[in-house]
């Protein structure tokens, strides 16, 4: 469905389900669900296959971290190309590398070959494709629905995530006691097939960029920018960060908890499995209305200490029915947190680079969730496991805490959409890599405004600065007090164009701002490049450009 489509259709419901009406959506997210539950089927196959093959908790433990540190190396790279080349492509190329991995583990298991490395190898695999598909995915919500339904389609893929996590670890533990882990493997390789038939079948338009992409290096660059300039994305990826790291003590140690505390098998860890996802499918159904009654920092916290109070439960339980419960209350936790982070991330984010902030909220969250489950697996080593639940509670407990220092903004609905900008008329003929551009805009600025007028350029510093301008000052002239004169660069003639084409018109709206505060004629902006004295110039002279705004 086009842009053009979606801006005409109906007005779309808050309600959770409203994303569902898209068609394309609809589709992509069915089979995500049968790809997911393929997913879960092989997680407990291969925690399962770990748990009896080898006598080592870490190994065990590394099991989560074989998938998630894939994500953490390669996230990054994942989000430069999710916004430089087609995302849908990208889900195609990520889901083929899945499928492989499963392929591969089938084979294994019809060979009879069970080496905790090399099952630790294919699991890795499986994590690089994820690092690929979850960032083009994500930032493809934006480009299929309306931005008012973001936050209901966010919340839809991790329900339906946690609906299938309700039954699908349940249904794997009996695929696997029942039939061994080569039909688990061989079911979720076909789940996988049909994902991505379904990505073939369907397409959907995203508004094209009237510049020609960025080097891979360059987007990288730009996207931690424009992160680390933006207080609420760094507050919700620094959250995640330490909740991955605190709150994987759960899932990383569950196969030891049904192994060794409650005496159980392969179903009984699904079973497991299916409380923590029962929690999460409740509260995730639930999400708008706990969204309405409480703030996403109030929220973040009360899941903290959900989560912590899971922990403790496990590590003193000995009965399955108490740590199913227990588990349904971290998995609501789990749920509440990693969707609220990730609706922080993209609402906070304009369309040109929210698939590189999501993969840097991604690659750290997981940085986090890897370093957990090892850290959570040694403890349990070389202490007890209830010494590694215990400690997790207590950390959870601090990342509760930390929201007085870092706390999530509430979610703002501003206008991330790009203002337009036409290119000036240039007195020369610069090429797409000519440069440095020196930007000046001098403003007229009468003394009874001086002080409103520091406070709207300490914002618009913030504002230049993440889209690319650098060196940006401000100069107040000594002989005519009014004339102050707001200075930046830019390496290229190309960066100066991206610079202005990535400003959204919630940028632009403080331009307004500060033309009410000038006085007399509007802003003067001057473009000049720079030209070495001492070297040989294919030109003899540089170019100097005026115009007003």
């Amino acid at each position: 469905m086009s842009r053009v489509a979606r801006e005409d259709a109906s007005p779309a419901s808050s309600a959770t389900f409203a994303p569902l009406e898209n068609a394309t959506f609809r589709s992509i997210w069915l089979a995500t669900q049968v790809a997911s539950l393929g997913w879960l089927i092989q997680t407990v196959a291969i925690s399962w296959l770990m748990a009896t093959i080898s006598t080592s908790d870490v190994m065990v433990a590394l099991v989560q971290a074989s998938t998630t540190l894939p994500v953490f190396v390669l996230s990054i790279f994942a989000g430069a190309l999710a916004d430089n080349y087609s995302r849908r492509n990208l889900m195609f190329a990520g889901w083929c590398a899945i499928a492989l991995s499963s392929a591969m583990l089938t084979v294994l298991a019809a060979l009879g070959i069970f080496n905790p490395w090399m099952v630790l190898a294919f699991s890795c695999l499986a994590g690089a494709g994820a690092a690929f598909t979850d960032p083009a995915w994500h930032a493809s919500v934006g480009d299929i629905l309306r931005k008012r339904e973001v936050p209901a389609a966010v919340t839809l893929i991790s329900v339906g995530y946690n609906a299938i996590r309700s039954v699908g670890p349940a249904l794997g533990g009996i695929v696997v006691a029942s039939f061994g882990p080569l039909t688990a493997f061989a079911v979720a390789t076909l789940t996988y097939l049909a994902l991505l038939g379904t990505i073939g079948r369907r397409k959907w338009d995203v508004r094209p960029s009237p510049l020609p992409r960025e080097p891979l290096t360059t987007a990288i660059h730009d996207g931690a920018r424009f992160t680390a300039l933006s207080a609420e994305i760094k507050a919700a990826i620094a959250r995640g960060a330490l909740f991955g790291l605190t709150s994987i003590s759960i899932l990383a140690l569950l196969p030891l908890v049904a192994r060794d505390q409650l005496g159980g098998g392969p179903i009984v860890y699904g079973v497991l499995m299916a409380g923590f996802g029962t929690g999460a499918l409740c509260v995730g159904i639930c999400n708008n209305v706990l969204r309405r009654s409480l703030s996403q920092e109030r929220l973040t916290t009360l899941a903290c200490i959900a989560c912590a109070a899971c922990c403790l439960s496990l590590a003193l339980t000995s009965t399955v029915v108490v740590a199913a419960i227990a588990l349904a209350l971290g998995g609501a936790g789990w749920v509440v947190t990693w969707t609220g982070l990730d609706v922080s991330v993209q609402l906070a984010s304009p369309r040109w680079v929210v698939g590189r902030t999501l993969s840097i909220h991604y690659a750290l969250s997981s940085g986090g969730i890897t370093a957990g489950s090892w850290l959570w697996g040694t403890v349990a080593e070389n202490y007890s496991l209830t010494t590694a639940l215990e400690s997790s509670a207590g950390a959870l407990i601090m990342v509760a805490a930390t929201g007085l220092l870092m706390p999530i903004r509430q979610w703002q609905d501003s206008d991330q959409d790009p203002f337009g900008f036409e290119t000036p008329q240039l007195a020369l003929d610069l090429k797409p890599r000519s440069g440095p551009i020196v930007v000046k805009i001098e403003y007229s600025i009468p003394e009874a405004n001086v002080e409103a007028f520091l406070d709207r350029m300490q914002e618009r510093r913030r504002v230049q600065s993440r889209v690319g301008a650098r060196h940006w000052n401000l100069q107040r002239d000594l002989q005519d007090p009014l004339l102050w004169t707001e200075t930046f660069r830019t390496p290229t003639w190309m960066d100066y164009l991206r610079l202005n084409h990535r400003l959204t018109t919630a940028d632009k709206e403080l331009d307004q701002h500060l033309l009410e505060l000038n006085m007399g004629a509007p802003p003067l902006t001057k473009l000049s490049i720079e030209r070495p004295t001492g070297a040989t110039r294919k030109r003899a002279q540089s170019t100097r450009f005026f115009f007003r705004l």
